[in-house]
């Protein structure tokens, strides 16, 4: 049975799913009362067909695609300077995680007077915000990883301190997603890869976090189950509408699971983007076993749990670690952060910044600066065995 089909879901948010879906773009700024919308996207889409068609379809939109792979509070800036200069009252965001995170932020800024830092994912910070100031926004995801399209946050490079922060608002998850398997067909394979397997980690570090949230869990199985299916047959033949749709559901699934929490790939990944440039997906494979390893104590019986749903030869955590190299190395996932261009001069520096991201907090084991940069080195040199 096909699941590149056109439907419409409910849960997070309203998605709009399926081929042809981007026809209703128009549809969907007119029921959010969205009269002269500001298109907010990456430099790479700037030129596409996709954009071009949604200018034509929303012709009083105007382009905004100052948008870094890592976005900056600059970009955020620039594209809040837009948005007020051309009296805007909406946004839609094209692409992939930072696009959609710029575009996020810049609805929510565009009738706040405080300064983005003020919204900073920390206590109670978000209730700082005027809720009539959030300005609506629909999603348009280009690639099948973040899951930005149905979350209430962003994550943001503070370029002063190089520290990436997340912004959090209830009000910030987009009220539409167009979720169209057929805008991510063009995506080249390393980054179908890239961004698939940061989808897998989404779904495994919400899986295994602690804490009861069997809602989460669900979906975060689920979500694993389809990244193996699909994954592999996307990054084969990116014209596999089925594969795409599969992809595109994921990802948006493991945005979902992880409310629950993730954990210390992502921790160590974010100050690694911050100081590299590195792309998060392709980042948070190549980190994704090393962090394994270190927690195996604490999630062995959870690895089993996968590796009986992903019918596993060895259903254990030996056995889901091989299956995760092997995946990875199917994919074209080098198998170092050296092999991207990071190295460890400021090594403790990332250590300690692992150690204050959020995501440390949900890892199933407790990490400190210390541990996260052995974490991190072992990445580097591409050395399991530097794990204990």
């Amino acid at each position: 049975m096909s699941i590149a089909i056109r439907t419409n879901w409910n849960y997070p948010t309203r998605i709009l799913f399926g081929p042809g879906r981007i026809a209703d773009l128009a549809g969907a700024c007119k029921e959010l009362g969205m009269q002269r919308p500001l298109i907010v996207t990456d430099m790479g889409l700037k030129t596409s067909p996709m954009i071009a068609a949604a200018r034509a379809a929303v012709p009083a939109a105007a382009l905004f695609c100052e948008v870094k792979g890592n976005p900056t509070e600059g970009n955020v800036a620039a594209g809040l300077a837009a948005y007020r200069a051309g009296g805007h009252d909406g946004v839609i965001a094209f692409g992939g995680g930072s696009g959609i995170d710029a575009g996020k932020v810049i609805a929510f800024l565009s009738g706040q007077t405080r300064p983005i830092w003020d919204f900073e994912d920390v206590g109670d910070w978000w209730t700082r915000a005027d809720p009539a100031g959030i300005a609506p926004i629909v999603a348009v995801p280009t690639t099948a990883g973040t899951g930005s399209e149905v979350g209430r946050a962003s994550v943001i490079l503070n370029e002063a301190t190089h520290q990436k922060k997340i912004i959090f608002h209830p009000r910030m998850m987009p009220a539409i997603v167009i979720s169209d398997p057929e805008l991510t067909v063009g995506l080249p394979r390393h980054l179908t890869a890239a961004t698939g397997l940061d989808a897998f980690v989404h779904c495994f570090e919400a899986y295994c976090a602690p804490g009861f949230h069997p809602l989460a869990d669900g979906i975060a199985l689920e979500g694993m189950y389809l990244i193996q299916q699909y994954l592999p047959r996307a990054f084969a033949d990116g014209t596999d509408i089925d594969a795409r749709a599969g992809m595109l559901a994921a990802a948006s699934m493991g945005a979902t699971a992880f409310q629950k929490g993730l954990g210390a790939v992502h921790a160590i990944a974010h100050p690694v983007g911050s100081w590299f440039d590195t792309h998060h997906g392709l980042t948070n494979a190549i980190i994704l076993p090393y962090v394994m390893k270190a927690n195996r104590k604490a999630i062995a019986g959870k690895c089993a749990e996968i590796g009986r749903l992903l019918n596993l030869r060895n259903p254990d955590f030996d056995g889901l670690l091989t299956w995760v190299l092997e995946f990875r190395k199917q994919l074209g996932i080098p198998g170092s952060l050296a092999d991207i261009g990071v190295t460890t001069h400021n090594a403790a520096v990332i250590g300690s910044e692992a150690a204050i991201d959020p995501s440390a907090s949900g890892n199933p084991l407790p990490v400190d600066a210390a541990q996260l940069e052995k974490i991190f080195r072992a990445a580097v040199a591409g050395d399991m065995s530097a794990i204990a």
